[in-house]
């Protein structure tokens, strides 16, 4: 049974190096907002969590990341606040030396929600957050030396935040984000 286990381990190292395997973490800014609604304003929040990657040659490869991130927007007299684990899972191309493209569907889960509006008829809080959020992303990566990578992400939402069609609205969030390589 040991022998298996080391050569089991054995065979994922080499096979890890040979297709340039990337693991590491990243941290950034979200500037978030919600469309189909103009009395909105851009709400700003942390994202952070791990990414690990495939590359298939030197060109391209393929990268899926688990995110904490706090999305939202601001109103006058309110909050949206909004905290998802979200996993983006894009196909990056190499344009030139260090600078590649991204692409790619993310996936969203919800893991709390604080929303308080204020109208002259009263508090708003009873809003049906969706608990799952399918979005695009679209982006641009930069190698830097010492394992780090700078991106710049647009996420688009494809699916409403909302069940309630009186409130229909879909994420839209800017994302700039420093990343380390640890393997």
């Amino acid at each position: 049974m040991k022998k298996l286990i080391l050569l089991t381990a054995i065979l994922v190292t080499h096979i890890t190096y040979a297709q340039g395997v990337d693991f590491g973490v990243k941290l950034g800014m979200n500037f978030s907002n919600l469309s189909d609604a103009s009395e909105l304003k851009n709400k700003t929040g942390f994202v952070g969590g791990i990414f690990a990657g495939i590359n298939f040659n030197d060109k391209s490869g393929i990268r899926a990341d688990a995110l904490y991130s706090k999305q939202g927007a601001k109103l006058t007299g309110g909050d949206f606040d909004l905290n998802y684990l979200n996993i983006p899972v894009v196909y990056k191309h190499r344009l030139i030396s260090k600078l590649h493209f991204q692409v790619g569907p993310q996936f969203g889960f919800v893991l709390d929600e604080k929303i308080k509006i204020t109208q002259p008829g009263g508090v708003i809080n009873d809003i049906d957050i969706n608990k799952f959020d399918l979005s695009g992303v679209v982006g641009l990566g930069l190698d830097i030396p010492f394992g780090l990578r700078l991106e710049a992400r647009y996420i688009f939402g494809i699916s409403d935040v909302n069940d309630n069609t009186n409130y229909s609205g879909k994420n839209k969030v800017f994302s700039l984000l420093v990343g380390f390589t640890i393997l």
